[in-house]
């Protein structure tokens, strides 16, 4: 399919860029409709022109030289701001190039860190309970406050989508102002994910066990009082980067059935009420914080 399109007249601009990376496009669209016939996504859409684009590129199409990174086709390399230098005993085997709607261009890295080795064992067990009030509640008690990072910024992100809006369609000053929004969601996204990753990290290393319910975020966040609180805190994220670090560090994690009644069990003589219960018709014990 490729080689016929490159043939084309109107699609000769497809010879001035690597194969690799159109090809690396293609088995993402089929990924994607493999997933639509299977039930777990939606139809798949055309990118957006100023939601960015990435390229991928595998080891055949690219070169790790000297701590620099040349790409096939490109005679200079890329110019490169280093987050975290790679470790010497790696070898890179995947390039993803990406351009963010904020306009800014990030470069990905993937490769096998065998420095990456397993936690000493612990014997400490622990279950989590996700909440907006509170992010996370441990079954220790322990509560890790929601730091609400839309909040942070709704008014400055009011007032630049307002200006926005307010801008003449194709305009430059209308793709500054897209950009200036661009750049806010990105500080939210940006301090968002390190607040969790610096979470998820910590419980990784202190605990042996973790237990975590399967929330349905997909049906909770119908709920139009609650719905941008909820994409806010991000539980899918925790739980999705809970679950890899355990993996990473040799952790167990275990989520449990989100129609299992642990709001309605007391977690001392087990008996399970016919509704939320604060306190124990039984024991008498209370609970000293709330479901999400």
């Amino acid at each position: 399919m490729l080689t016929d399109w490159k043939k084309q007249e109107e699609l000769d601009f497809l010879n001035e860029v690597s194969c690799v990376p159109l090809q690396q496009g293609l088995r993402h669209l089929q990924t994607a409709f493999t997933n639509f016939f299977a039930g777990r996504t939606k139809y798949p859409n055309f990118k957006k022109k100023h939601q960015g684009g990435s390229a991928e590129f595998t080891k055949s199409a690219f070169k790790f030289k000297d701590k620099q990174i040349y790409l096939a086709k490109c005679t200079e390399p890329l110019p490169i701001r280093w987050s975290r230098q790679i470790p010497e005993s790696c070898e890179p085997s995947t390039v993803t190039v990406r351009l963010h709607p904020s306009g800014r261009w990030h470069i990905s890295i993937r490769f096998d860190d065998p420095t990456i080795k397993p936690l000493p064992v612990t014997d400490k067990a622990i279950g989590i309970d996700l909440g907006i009030s509170s992010l996370v509640i441990t079954s220790d008690g322990d509560k890790v406050s929601n730091p609400k990072h839309f909040k942070k910024h709704y008014r400055r992100l009011r007032r630049a989508s307002k200006n926005l809006s307010r801008k003449q369609k194709n305009s430059k000053n209308r793709e500054k102002a897209r950009i200036k929004v661009a750049r806010i969601h990105a500080q939210i996204t940006d301090s968002r994910k390190d607040h969790l990753h610096k979470l998820t990290t910590q419980l990784v290393r202190e605990n042996q066990t973790i237990v975590v319910e399967n929330l349905a975020v997909k049906n909770m966040v119908k709920n139009p009082k609650l719905s941008q609180a909820i994409s806010d805190v991000s539980w899918g994220e925790i739980t999705r980067q809970l679950a890899y670090k355990c993996r990473w560090y040799g952790r167990n994690y275990i989520e449990i059935d989100r129609w299992f009644p642990s709001s309605k069990r007391c977690s001392n003589c087990g008996y399970i009420a016919l509704e939320n219960a604060v306190k124990c018709s039984r024991m008498g014990l209370s609970r000293l914080w709330d479901s999400p």
